[in-house]
């Protein structure tokens, strides 16, 4: 499957969360935690091809995600991504170790989801600070985002790692 999404950085998000239901979308899952891990081999091999391999835990649920390189675009960020759900959590980590895989990356967020069609809109609070995520159609991602009153040129391409990799930089 192909990925296409954009973040945008927000303040209110209380706000937001309503402004989001007056445009017709729907609320999908109420607030919730998330923690992510991200594995690599120890030569960072995943991360110099720019792809991913993440375990994310979310209430009782587990999910391994392979994110393939970013796609050329100027204003979304596109690119492949494989997911499934993971029975045995454990037992995963463990596969992983035993496959020379190690953890490389953490980063936990509390996330609201919202759909409006086939797009996917979450709401992700974060360690530095709160953002909109808009997945799906690029026209549908500008749509919502312009009656958002949101113009491209606040379109985030990064992802959270870039981003709290590029925060922590400045400090």
């Amino acid at each position: 499957m192909v990925e296409i999404e954009v973040k945008i950085r927000i303040s209110d998000i209380k706000n937001l969360g309503e402004k989001i239901l007056q445009l017709g979308a729907k609320l999908e899952k109420e607030r919730f935690y998330e923690e992510n891990t991200l594995y690599d081999f120890p030569s960072k091999i995943l991360y110099k091809k720019r792809q991913a391999l993440r375990l994310r835990k979310m209430n009782k649920k587990s999910f391994l995600t392979f994110k393939g390189p970013p796609q050329k675009s100027r204003k979304f960020k596109i690119r492949e991504e494989y997911e499934t759900e993971v029975k045995n959590e454990k037992q995963l980590r463990k596969i992983l170790k035993s496959l020379g895989f190690i953890p490389v990356f953490n980063y936990e967020k509390h996330r609201t989801v919202y759909r409006k069609k086939s797009l996917k809109i979450s709401l992700d609070e974060t360690s530095i600070g709160n953002f909109i995520e808009l997945e799906g159609k690029r026209g549908e991602i500008v749509k919502f985002a312009n009656a958002l009153g949101v113009s491209k040129r606040e379109f985030i391409k990064l992802d959270y790692i870039q981003l709290i990799k590029k925060e922590s930089a400045k400090t």
